[in-house]
């Protein structure tokens, strides 16, 4: 699956009841959604540090279902996020993170 068509499935399980949905449950709590994706972002470090390539990419596409399920519940589309980086593309990294220091 695309994270495209990641994204389009977490936001047509908006509707859905949350006791029937995972995705639903965590649209309907913010606050839920953003600590999962917290806890989704520690196993994916830790399987970086150990150096398990099956399981960090286990976690990194559990961070990444999190992280976009975190964004929809607050609002935040996957064409935000391609937004922003499409206006970062062409930028150092350095420079970009400069620019926001002083903005």
């Amino acid at each position: 699956m695309s994270i495209a068509a990641l994204a389009r499935t977490i936001a047509a399980r908006a509707g859905a009841d949350p006791s029937e949905s995972w995705t639903a449950k965590l649209l309907a709590n913010p606050e839920k959604a953003a600590e999962k994706f917290g806890e989704e972002a520690v196993e994916a470090i830790i399987e970086a540090v150990k150096n398990d390539p099956e399981r960090l990419t286990s976690e990194a596409a559990d961070a990444i279902y999190h992280l976009l399920v975190m964004c929809a519940a607050r609002g935040v589309t996957l064409e935000d996020i391609e937004a922003e980086l499409a206006r970062r593309e062409g930028i150092s990294g350095l420079a970009e993170k400069a620019a926001r220091k002083g903005g």
